[in-house]
């Protein structure tokens, strides 16, 4: 039987497990939470830190692993590419190109040189902490790490006398000791996850965002973009743009873009799915098994045509989060909006300890219309949850 390394084993890698078994696969996960649902379901765990690509290379070593599979964190996506490259496994872009593509410095570089829509910006490394008295961007700005997703690390600046906590914060964070400063732009936060095949855009799927919880981390969506009509050929343009310089491999590219006076600015792009259970949005409302493509990517083979793939309808997904600590027991659910669940995924199971903004349960969504979408931003209001 042929084996699969999964980065990770959290609710987000909960589909890519189960699309690898259902390619015949044996799935071994790794990461350093056992405590992850994920790991649950895998037919081996291997308590080990993802990001670490030398350990990483290792256990695809020593498990004599046949494929190796990145979801949703651009760590896993970096020691993919490396060990891919050292053992000349098949789906990943080179290791130098991933590094470029998912440092934010180093992807402005390529995207200014390309022109690709992007807000203004500086790098900055430990030692050019004043950088900013000798270049000019209008505030408010947002600083943030070079190498973090998820909103950590990040600070909008609106006073400049708040730059340099804002800065120490990013610095603090960063792994690489390197943070971006870019213009704060004021729109809405929107999705394009597209993949492509020969460097052109085979399929993509958009969606907005929206931050109910945190500032900086996205914990609910819904599609189709509002806007997705009006840009998305000069978005498709800018993909297509950077695949054919930069020689990009088949497979996903999702950019996070904001929308703001009919422009779009890209702020963030990976080589990676989204997380949250992603997926499932995209097969309701494509068709498209999103999961199985990832895994048979990374196999080398592509089975699916994608061009009978296109979305429509209204479908989103929701992050449910704890506003209670202990023992959870039950999650309660107003009729006026439990119609519109498709499918509830719990990542934390009944009985454990929860905590105050923790993560405990994902709600895949279908809406009739975008009037019924508007209730995404009083979903909490429609539900309980009860601890002991």
């Amino acid at each position: 039987m042929k084996k699969i390394l999964i980065l990770n084993g959290s609710h987000s890698e909960l589909p890519l497990i189960k699309a690898s078994k259902e390619l015949g696969l044996f799935v071994i996960t790794t990461g350093n939470d056992p405590k992850l649902i994920g790991h649950k379901y895998s037919d081996l765990y291997i308590n080990e830190d993802f990001s670490q690509k030398e350990r990483i290379l290792d256990i695809s070593i020593d498990h004599s692993i046949d494929y190796i599979c990145s979801a949703a964190n651009d760590f896993a996506v970096i020691s993919a590419s490396y060990v891919a490259e050292k053992l000349g496994l098949p789906g990943y872009d080179s290791f130098q190109t991933t590094l470029m593509l998912h440092q934010k410095d180093e992807f402005k570089k390529i995207a200014s040189k390309l022109k690709l829509t992007i807000p203004k910006y500086l790098s900055c490394s430990l030692n050019e902490k004043n950088i900013i008295k000798n270049n000019y961007i209008n505030l408010p700005l947002i600083v943030k790490p070079v190498d973090l997703t998820g909103g950590k690390g990040i600070t909008k600046v609106s006073r400049i006398k708040e730059l340099r906590e804002a800065m120490d914060k990013a610095f603090s964070a960063s792994k690489a000791k390197r943070i971006i400063i870019e213009e704060y732009i004021d729109g809405s936060l929107h999705s394009f996850s597209t993949i492509i095949i020969g460097k052109v855009v085979a399929f993509y799927f958009s969606d907005n965002e929206f931050l109910p919880f945190d500032p900086f981390h996205v914990t609910a969506s819904f599609s189709p973009s509002t806007n997705i009509d009006e840009i998305k050929n000069n978005l498709v343009q800018q993909v297509e743009n950077l695949a054919k310089e930069l020689n990009l491999k088949d497979g996903i590219f999702h950019i996070q873009y904001i929308y703001s006076k009919s422009k779009f600015y890209i702020i963030d792009i990976t080589r990676r799915c989204s997380g949250d259970l992603y997926p499932l949005p995209v097969y309701y409302s494509s068709g498209l098994d999103l999961s199985r493509y990832i895994v048979e990517s990374t196999m080398g083979r592509i089975s699916l045509n994608l061009g009978q793939f296109k979305q429509t309808g209204f479908h989103g997904r929701y992050c449910v989060i704890s506003n209670k600590e202990g023992k959870f027991s039950n999650f309660l659910i107003n009729d006026k909006i439990k119609k519109y669940v498709i499918e509830f995924y719990y990542i934390v199971p009944k009985g454990e300890h929860i905590y105050v903004n923790q993560k405990i349960l994902v709600l895949i969504l279908k809406f009739k219309s975008e009037v019924d979408i508007s209730l995404l931003s009083k979903f909490e209001k429609y539900f309980e949850i009860k601890v002991d």
